[in-house]
């Protein structure tokens, strides 16, 4: 697996818990960006976050929306139960037993 595969599926882990952190379950695209670069080091443009989020939507982990020129994703239930651990999504890096929320 190469360094950009797990950093994808690092970072589409922190998607899924940041949202999950969010009183409404939702971040836009821009927000989100700012979180993985302050919190994981990722440093990358807002369109790559939105791959990110479209991958999660394809493996109904989240809802999107667009809201002007950025993306809003909301957490399914689907993506709540990874990181409960009661599925495994592919491309998603797994929680941790104490990281289950």
């Amino acid at each position: 697996m190469s360094l950009e595969s797990i950093m994808e599926e690092e970072a589409r882990l922190a998607i899924l818990r940041e949202l999950a952190n969010e009183d409404n379950k939702a971040m836009s695209s821009a927000r989100m960006q700012k979180i993985l670069l302050t919190k994981l080091w990722i440093d990358k443009p807002r369109e790559w976050v939105e791959v990110q989020y479209l991958y999660l939507r394809d493996m109904n982990a989240v809802t999107l929306l667009q809201a002007d020129t950025v993306k809003i994703a909301r957490l399914a239930e689907r993506g709540e139960y990874h990181l409960q651990g009661i599925v495994t999504i592919p491309g998603v890096q797994p929680p941790s037993a104490r990281d289950r929320v």
